[in-house]
């Protein structure tokens, strides 16, 4: 049975859902984005599938714009996901994740970085003034469970079915209908 503080944030958060879901790309039926975003930025660029849950506490950011340079970015959420809290989602280029996603708290699935050169001049300059890069989309598949703390790095491509361990970092492909772990993720059993 729901207490009092449950019932409250549930209404919150359908209220939050029904005021900030125009700004957005699109937003399917029964989907519920959590109150409050720690960062919500470039929502025009973002689709959010039907019945899909964002928990409060998520940073959501396609970035148009980062200084001097522009982009052109995209992020699309499948139908039927769960994203935990501290989860933070940041594009560039482009994230396309599928159906029924269901993360850990505190993942990050960004395609993004400040800096590539590695040059002395360049790692002599604050990290948030250095040239935001992509070294490629993310594209994750259906039916995937990221545990929690997670990271998923650019160019990486998930394929349905996987399932990627607590604390890992994803550097390169995984195939479907595997388990993945480690740091780097380094798959551990394949169906």
């Amino acid at each position: 049975m729901y207490d009092i503080k449950d019932k409250w944030s549930s209404l919150l958060n359908h209220m939050h859902t029904i005021l900030i879901k125009r700004h957005f790309k699109h937003v399917g039926v029964h989907s519920i984005l959590g109150y409050p975003f720690i960062r919500l930025f470039g929502e025009e660029t973002i689709s959010i599938g039907a019945n899909t849950y964002i928990e409060p506490n998520v940073e959501l950011t396609a970035w148009t714009h980062y200084k001097n340079q522009t982009f052109n970015p995209t992020i699309a959420i499948g139908d039927g996901c769960t994203i935990r809290h501290g989860a933070q989602i940041s594009a560039i280029n482009h994230i396309h994740i599928g159906n029924n996603l269901l993360t850990g708290p505190d993942v990050l699935i960004s395609d993004n970085a400040h800096g590539y050169n590695c040059t002395t001049e360049e790692m002599n300059t604050r990290p948030q003034d250095r040239e935001v890069i992509s070294k490629g989309g993310i594209t994750i598949g259906n039916n995937v469970w990221l545990g929690a703390k997670v990271v998923v790095l650019p160019g990486v491509t998930i394929g349905d079915g996987v399932v990627i361990g607590a604390g890992s970092v994803v550097t390169k492909d995984i195939p479907p209908y595997c388990i993945a772990a480690g740091v780097p993720a380094k798959v551990i059993k394949q169906m």
